[in-house]
């Protein structure tokens, strides 16, 4: 099992050229960053965590610029989103940061992905909510016609353009694994459709496995990897273990150099005993 670390990268945290070696000398397989580009202040999306609201969530540096930073100041930590709103982004740029970032970082990208929950702020990038799936799967397909196509081209309901170039791709091929988050009814059916991991950030994550493996089974797939957010405790951790999950991942505190390095060394010591 690997373990990860994650990360609101505010622009008052702890800076991401210091942070990312720590956590590659560390041990740990890889460095998440969440998104948001920001928060509308109606605050009329109710937030899963609770009533109010935690700062870093409009305070957030945007992704790729941070796993940029990461990427150069290390060498072999993998650097992922979790998660990109793919769904507030455009298309053919989006699949251009994927493939640079892929390249420049030599591989290391790993391009977790959602569907949000904030109505407003996609509603603020032209984003419907009710719609948002199907564009997601809609961008996800054109970027992959972009990452491996020499010509590439797509013609959906909601994304569309004419045979195009758009270099570079991605060092990893065909594409940099794509890591679909939620936790939503028919998250299982969509990861099994158009990606290539499970990342849930809530519910009973280990109720929905056989039905996870049924899936893909059933899509003539291997068994879909699994990406957990666990308990900071051993006893999640071990339960995780025990069923075969892939990563897991552990967020550090946004707020502050010495918050951070406090709450690292704490998962540090943590995850120690399964590495």
């Amino acid at each position: 099992m690997k373990f990860g670390i994650a990360i609101f990268p505010t622009d008052y945290a702890i800076s991401m050229t210091e942070l990312a070696p720590l956590v590659e000398q560390a041990g740990f397989e890889s460095l998440w960053v969440a998104e948001h580009s920001h928060i509308p202040t109606s605050r009329q999306s109710p937030w899963a965590g609770g009533a109010e609201l935690p700062k870093h969530y409009w305070h957030s540096l945007d992704p790729f610029i941070a796993l940029t930073a990461a990427a150069l100041a290390t060498k072999t930590l993998k650097v992922g989103t979790g998660i990109c709103l793919v769904i507030q982004r455009d298309t053919i740029q989006t699949a251009k940061q994927v493939a640079s970032l892929d390249h420049i970082s030599n591989g290391r990208f790993l391009f977790g992905i959602g569907g949000g929950w904030n109505r407003e702020e996609m509603a603020d990038h032209g984003t419907t909510f009710s719609t948002r799936w199907k564009l997601m799967r809609e961008r996800i397909e054109a970027m992959k016609s972009i990452w491996t196509q020499d010509v590439s081209e797509y013609h959906g309901e909601m994304v569309d353009f004419g045979p195009m170039w758009s270099w570079p791709k991605p060092v990893q091929k065909p594409y940099p694994p794509i890591i679909l988050g939620g936790s939503g009814p028919n998250i299982l059916k969509r990861v099994v459709a158009y990606g290539d991991g499970w990342m849930p950030n809530r519910g009973d994550v280990l109720g929905r496995l056989p039905e996870l493996r049924e899936l893909a089974q059933a899509s003539g797939r291997d068994e879909i990897p699994l990406t957990v957010y666990p308990k900071t405790t051993p006893a999640d951790i071990e339960q995780f273990k025990q069923v075969g999950v892939d990563r897991c991942i552990f967020y550090v505190s946004p707020d502050g150099r010495d918050e951070a390095l406090a709450s690292l060394e704490k998962f540090e010591k943590l995850t120690s005993p399964y590495r």
